[in-house]
């Protein structure tokens, strides 16, 4: 081991074939920026990364770039590790079916590791091993209805960027395993470390809101329902109309009461809940256009009636004003 590693945390980033990439990068380049930073400070290495898997080798993602694991899951048993990370995949029902060993080696160490973290559909990797019922976890956005279908006793958020629940993280998807990461950081070395390697990656260091913030429009997209995916996207459209069940449910051409049955089915949401989701993605999305437009006017243009329905939306779902969104994401004001 590198003499600059002695008395590091020592991480394993568990692959499998058809991991995500970024997904491994992200939290790989947080804890290799720490250490550059500890450098600085003529601090010793936080962080000592191996990349584990089934056999050592080349594991390809799901990109053409593939990592090489220089350790097995039988070494990493032997020697566990401070931290350890499961990576997700797009296709995490295909790697459930053939990723039986992997599963039992996490119900093996999981107990026993100091801190155990999936990063986003990795999530059901823990879930598969019973180590989170009874616990609150994160997953991609997407999967959250699917993992809560699966595994019952489980809390799933599918609004939280990152969920600690003891010795146990799990994040949403993607980029918010680089949140996870910088967190992780924070807890480890403190505060200002994090955020000087948030300043690197050009990240904030926590970011606003939750990941519905994200989700609304793919949500639109995503569904195979015809008429629940026509409402949707009239509901995108005409932001700034009043939306009572009865108009959305004449939309589909549906009774109220099948609608509402049928959206939530479709969705995981109810209308009213899809409603205020696009609001809230479509003042966010005016305010980060426009550094001048009145706040009243983004109000009436989403739909939400005054500026005051604005700001109370804004700190109930994001946990800042519309003010301080602004001056965060905001474009210029026009000339």
């Amino acid at each position: 081991m590198d003499h600059r590693h002695a008395g590091a945390h020592r991480v394993d980033l568990v692959l499998y074939p058809g991991f995500k990439a970024l997904e491994a990068i992200g939290p790989m380049s947080v804890f290799d920026y720490a250490n550059v930073h500890l450098r600085q400070q003529g601090r010793p290495d936080g962080y000592a990364l191996r990349i584990v898997a089934a056999q050592q080798g080349p594991v390809r993602s799901d990109t053409l770039m593939a990592l090489e694991a220089t350790h097995t899951l039988q070494d990493a048993e032997h020697d566990p590790a401070c931290t350890v990370v499961l990576v997700g995949s797009r296709h995490i029902g295909k790697v459930l079916e053939a990723s039986g060993p992997l599963v039992d080696w996490v119900r093996r160490v999981a107990p026993a590791v100091p801190r155990m973290i999936a990063l986003c559909s990795g999530s059901f990797l823990l879930a598969a091993a019973g180590v989170l019922d009874g616990r609150r976890a994160a997953t991609h956005w997407s999967v959250a209805q699917e993992l809560q279908r699966r595994h019952p006793a489980i809390d799933v958020d599918a609004d939280a960027i990152y969920v600690r629940d003891g010795h146990y993280w799990t994040s949403a998807g993607v980029t918010a395993g680089i949140d996870l990461a910088l967190a992780v950081v924070a807890e480890d070395f403190g505060h200002e470390l994090a955020l000087e390697v948030a300043r690197d990656l050009v990240m904030y260091l926590q970011r606003p809101g939750g990941q519905s913030q994200f989700s609304v429009t793919l949500a639109a997209q995503a569904t195979q329902h015809g008429g629940v995916q026509a409402v949707q996207q009239w509901v995108l459209a005409h932001l700034d109309q009043p939306m009572p069940l009865a108009v959305l449910a004449g939309q589909a051409a549906m009774s109220e009461r099948h609608f509402r049955r049928v959206f939530l089915q479709e969705t995981g949401c109810t209308p009213s809940a899809f409603v205020e989701n696009a609001r809230l993605e479509g003042a966010r999305q005016l305010l980060e256009a426009r550094g001048d437009l009145p706040f009243k006017t983004v109000a009436a243009r989403v739909g939400l009636g005054s500026e005051q329905a604005l700001r109370h939306l804004f700190m109930r779902r994001l946990g800042v004003t519309p003010q301080a969104y602004r001056e965060r994401f905001g474009g210029p004001a026009r000339r």
